[in-house]
């Protein structure tokens, strides 16, 4: 979608200029996963661990964001399609303002995960797979949906109505069933590292 009579207007505050201040890189670090999986405890417990060590960050949570930006839309393919792509467009700038921003979404097609992948550009995305097996997430049922979409009381719901396609080539994947809120978080921090968005494994920007 484009905009009708828009300039694109350029800024003398450059991103790389931003990212001097910040004393680390912009990136996307994209939690997907089931429903109960771990994505918005992980993802908070990464910008905490950011935050200690002076990084600017800010998580986009699934819950949250359809209180305000996505509030109009409901749970149908092209609903969660639009939902990711007004998402991706906000991760975007918080990119270019040299922030770490951490989504969590179930976010489960392949293809608009990778449309966000582009997006943003390849190097600033860092998708993680919160791997964790369904009957595992049913027996958290942390928020009670899954007993609700099992009664028919919620429609569409992702992995139980609604289809969920794990991430093929993703840049990390976490078994949150398995390992503890420390080492996964760890493993995300290792990851930043590797890619050279924060200068160390323990983060001291």
């Amino acid at each position: 979608m484009k905009s009708s009579n828009t300039v694109w207007h350029n800024a003398t505050v450059t991103r790389a200029r931003r990212e001097q201040l910040n004393g680390h890189k912009g990136a996307v670090v994209w939690f997907t996963g089931l429903s109960g999986s771990g994505k918005s405890t992980l993802a908070h417990a990464t910008e905490e661990r950011l935050h200690q060590s002076g990084c600017r960050t800010f998580v986009l949570d699934g819950d949250n964001v359809r209180h305000g930006l996505c509030a109009d839309l409901g749970f149908s393919d092209d609903a969660r399609k639009e939902n990711i792509r007004r998402v991706g467009e906000a991760a975007k700038l918080f990119v270019e303002a040299g922030t770490i921003v951490l989504t969590a979404f179930i976010s489960p097609f392949e293809s608009d995960r990778e449309r966000v992948r582009k997006l943003v550009g390849p190097e600033n995305f860092l998708e993680v797979y919160c791997h964790c097996p369904l009957e595992v997430c049913e027996q958290r049922d942390v928020k009670g949906l899954y007993k609700r979409a099992r009664a028919g009381e919620i429609s569409h719901f992702t992995g139980i109505s609604s289809p969920y396609e794990p991430p093929t080539a993703a840049d990390l994947a976490v078994d949150t069933s398995v390992h503890s809120l420390d080492q996964s978080v760890d493993m995300v921090l290792e990851l930043l590292h590797a890619r050279r968005i924060v200068n160390s494994p323990e983060c001291s920007v």
